[in-house]
């Protein structure tokens, strides 16, 4: 029979193989697109593209996860991404013309679209079916302990692992590990606590669940300013943490020195670690979860500011562990507070739409700093990452205007059911 520390459990070890796959190529990602000729426009366009595909396929693969099941959108993710991250290597083999980048580049966004929202909304609802009375920031702390963990082991070893062979086989090796998270999933992961919808066709279910979307999500004004926030920040967070992979290594003075950008990863991870378990303890320090989010938003803009304006290589290191403190401690906090204001029948669909309007931000902020990096440098582009961070402070303003229950402390709100 499960229990919450069993699931709990399920939900971590999938974070963890996620992570880790995903993470041997965060250090190096950006040097790979440039090694393949690329320009730093072409790189952060790939980039977008690769969020354009997220923002693509987040609702229909989010119809997957309320309707075939969230297991087996986890299945169809790992077996995507999988694939066209093998896809990814043969490009760079072949000096691949941009287009290809582009298109493979979207495949990968859907592959990452499976994923989101998924994992997350069979965490709560399974919760919820074994009767979960405890904080769901602490669970989704854990959760950033988990990943920065993973994540520390894989931007390390990816960088180093390049270093010792070619800038290739870290992809190579993400695709095993995807393969053997299938396996995993597939004997571990059950649907509790959420029954699909079956025998409707795709089309009317694209409908109904956009329709439930909108009232449950958008027509929520404490929703709709989260998710119009994340539309803003969303490619904030994505550029900096590429773009800081060529920076460190211009700020180092040896382009070569692979595993020094894959410090920037692994500094990341740590931070995540740290930030996650900081999260419970971020949340008490406050009334509201608005006000967490608020305060981390501002000083994370700050953190930006002095990123590109101190060209000292270990400042930026001092800096950079700052930056990655903020936004771990502040994702928890957020994640619970928008579960908190959304239905389980449309959580999956609801979490994706999110994710997409956090993509569509990438779409539109990673071409624009990518040229303001080709015009004036990646130092100016960090600064102009921070304007585009503080232009998001009125949007969770207006979202803790709506005084919505979920913004309180648990001791303050009725449980959920009452």
């Amino acid at each position: 029979m499960a229990t919450s520390r069993s699931i709990v459990r399920v939900y971590l070890v999938l974070l963890l193989g996620n992570t880790l796959a995903a993470s041997l190529i965060w250090g190096i990602n950006t040097i790979f697109l440039l090694d393949a000729g690329l320009t730093n426009l072409e790189a952060f366009a790939a980039n977008a593209f690769y969020t354009a595909g997220m923002v693509l396929f987040e609702v229909p693969t989010g119809v997957v996860a309320d309707t075939v099941g969230r297991r087996s959108s986890y299945l169809l993710g790992t077996v995507t991404l999988a694939v066209s991250t093998l896809l990814y290597v043969l490009l760079w083999y072949a000096d691949a013309a941009f287009w290809l980048w582009a298109v493979v580049s979207v495949l990968i966004g859907l592959g990452f679209t499976f994923f989101s929202g998924a994992v997350e909304a069979w965490l709560v609802d399974a919760l919820e079916a074994v009767g979960f009375t405890g904080d769901l920031e602490a669970v989704f702390g854990r959760g950033q302990v988990i990943s920065g963990a993973a994540m520390l082991l894989g931007s390390v070893g990816g960088g180093v692992l390049a270093q010792a062979t070619d800038l290739g086989v870290p992809y190579v090796l993400r695709g095993v590990i995807l393969v053997a998270m299938f396996l995993v999933a597939y004997l571990v992961m059950r649907d509790l606590g959420f029954t699909p919808r079956r025998g409707a066709s795709a089309t009317e279910e694209v409908r109904r669940i956009l329709r439930a979307s909108v009232d449950h999500g958008w027509r929520r004004p404490a929703v709709r300013w989260l998710m119009l926030e994340a539309l803003v920040t969303g490619g904030v967070g994505i550029y900096v943490f590429y773009a800081l992979q060529p920076y460190l290594l211009e700020l180092y003075g040896d382009p070569s020195a692979y595993s020094i950008a894959g410090l920037v990863a692994a500094i990341v991870a740590g931070s995540q670690m740290l930030g996650g378990l900081a999260a419970p303890r971020l949340r008490r320090l406050f009334r509201r979860r608005t006000s967490a989010l608020l305060v981390a938003a501002s000083a994370s803009a700050a953190a930006l500011a002095l990123i590109g304006t101190v060209a000292e290589f270990w400042v930026v290191m001092v800096v950079i562990v700052v930056w990655g403190l903020l936004y771990a401690a502040a994702e928890p906090v957020r994640q619970a507070y928008l579960n908190g204001m959304i239905p389980s029948q449309q959580r999956a669909t609801i979490l994706s739409f999110d994710s997409l309007n956090t993509s569509a931000g990438g779409v539109w902020a990673q071409p624009l700093l990518g040229r303001t990096a080709d015009v004036w440098g990646y130092a100016p582009s960090f600064v102009v990452s921070a304007g585009i961070t503080v232009l998001g402070l009125p949007f969770l303003l207006l979202s803790r205007r709506e005084r919505s229950p979920a913004d309180l402390r648990v001791t303050e709100r009725p449980a959920v059911g009452d």
